[in-house]
């Protein structure tokens, strides 16, 4: 199974989207301006929101417009928040890689569209299924406004407390506290929400947790800070060695390859600077370049 993950990341890891924590930060300025603007707040959840009813009759684009929906109202803090959410993002991106941070912020959008069209389907077999049109557009366009970015930005700083756990951050510009303790804190107070709040509230809450916990747990070795640092040292010496080493040519350009890394392709041919190794802890011979041997997922 992680050897297919692999190869879904060596297929279509190119397309995935760089600084992805930047767009998402722009989009919630857009989202800003528009909420400043006359009727703006009005606006934005009439017409962009995440109403499952209305995408069922052709407003196809709230799928992609509700991320404009910023997680909370404009003051001074926004700012240090949006500041906040970009750093740390970005942080997780450089850790995890491209590919991985995306399927983890797009896995939660997924998510909370999901949870949309689960509370259209819980209204419609709470009504008895004889619901009005009437009476389901109410009660979706009511759901729209618990499907909210505010669990995509609470993911991103989860994320970063299971990465980074012993990391200090300052509560209040004064109180050092580590990312693990706050982490906990935003966990309770989730779960308190989920318990006392409606049942549109369960269903997103539900939602962003289950992404976040089948993300982290399945990938929980690639957070591990000895990996990190052993995956961010490789790079070093791998970019120091490419650097130095003269480049040899190739004398025969009939020569097959030896070594081929499982991950990425490459062979001895295809970079002479790159060094392989079998792993020990996969089942099977797996070999890797210099640069995937301490990142892998072992082959189980």
């Amino acid at each position: 199974m992680n050897y297919r993950k692999n190869n879904l990341e060596r297929k279509f890891g190119r397309y995935a989207i760089k600084n992805l924590s930047l767009y998402l930060v722009i989009g919630f300025a857009i989202g800003y301006v528009l909420q400043l603007t006359d009727a703006g707040y009005s606006f934005l959840y009439t017409w962009l929101s995440l109403d499952a009813w209305k995408i069922l009759h052709g407003q196809i684009w709230r799928l992609f417009t509700w991320v404009l929906i910023p997680p909370s109202s404009f003051d001074f803090f926004t700012l240090l928040m949006l500041y906040f959410y970009w750093s740390v993002g970005t942080m997780l991106e450089r850790v995890w890689g491209t590919w991985k941070y995306n399927v983890y912020i797009f896995g939660g959008i997924f998510c909370t569209i999901l949870a949309a069209f689960l509370c259209l389907g819980y209204v419609w077999l709470a009504l008895g299924g004889s619901a009005s049109a009437e009476a389901m557009s109410y009660y979706s366009y009511y759901a729209s406004y618990y499907m909210s970015t505010y669990y995509i930005t609470l993911s991103i700083f989860l994320g970063y407390a299971v990465t980074f756990p012993d990391m200090q951050v300052m509560l209040f510009f004064i109180i050092p506290v580590k990312t693990k303790v706050l982490g906990v804190i935003y966990l309770l107070l989730l779960g308190y929400y989920f318990i006392q709040g409606n049942v549109f509230s369960k269903f997103v809450i539900g939602a962003a947790l289950i992404n976040m916990g089948v993300f982290l747990l399945r990938n929980r070795t690639s957070f591990n800070p000895q990996q990190i640092y052993r995956r961010q040292a490789a790079r070093v010496r791998n970019r120091t060695h490419t650097a130095s080493a003269p480049k040899k040519e190739s004398t025969s350009p009939k020569m097959k390859a030896v070594h081929k890394c499982a991950i990425c392709g490459q062979t001895e041919l295809s970079n002479p600077n790159l060094e392989f190794r079998y792993c020990s802890k996969c089942k099977g011979n797996y070999e890797y370049c210099s640069e995937h041997l301490f990142t892998h997922e072992h082959v189980k």
